[in-house]
């Protein structure tokens, strides 16, 4: 029986524990904002992604690596940034929040309800309409913990949508919101 793999903390832990917790920051900014690009970050740079993915070969692709899975990399970076953190990294997720693939901006979304940041929700809007349900109601989720009341209209929209966990997700949300700020708004029926 082979290895198994470590929790995603436990290898930012031990990335942290090897590299400091601002070198491993820096690179997820790097990888996140295209300075290293998915080439580099599969050649020159490649250490910093074992690093940060605890896997010797990250994707477990082929060399080369087909630039259609260069995204991979954009979403383990925020990963990373769920388990160790700096404030300046919002500057990085606001440029990921407008990332073309939905498994980078549904991290952003995740990160956006952690870390209640919500100078990254407007951003975040236009995946609640998502074809995904799981995008729709991660960016709910997120919405309902770092929005502010005119971001409400847009949850209750949610409330008819048709997968159940996004409906659920939404009614989360929105008490959430009205919890957070001391105010309730209407459910549609």
């Amino acid at each position: 029986m082979g290895k198994e793999r470590e929790a995603p903390r436990e290898v930012v832990r031990a990335a942290c524990g090897k590299h400091g917790d601002d070198a491993v920051i820096d690179w997820c900014v790097a990888f996140l904002t295209g300075e290293i690009s998915g080439e580099d970050a599969y050649g020159a740079d490649l250490p910093k992604l074992v690093a940060i993915t605890g896997n010797p070969n990250p994707g477990g692709w082929s060399a080369p690596v087909d630039p259609v899975n260069y995204y991979w990399i954009r979403v383990w970076a925020a990963r990373v940034l769920l388990y160790v953190w700096r404030d300046d990294a919002v500057d990085a997720l606001q440029v990921a929040a407008r990332d073309p693939a939905w498994r980078v901006r549904e991290h952003v979304a995740r990160l956006t309800a952690q870390r209640e940041l919500g100078q990254l929700v407007d951003a975040l809007l236009p995946d609640l309409q998502h074809e995904l349900p799981r995008v729709r109601a991660t960016a709910a989720r997120a919405v309902g913990a770092a929005g502010e009341a005119e971001h409400a209209e847009a949850l209750q929209d949610l409330l008819e949508d048709p997968d159940l966990t996004v409906r659920v997700a939404a009614e989360n949300a929105l008490a959430r919101l009205e919890k957070r700020l001391d105010r309730t708004f209407d459910r549609r029926t």
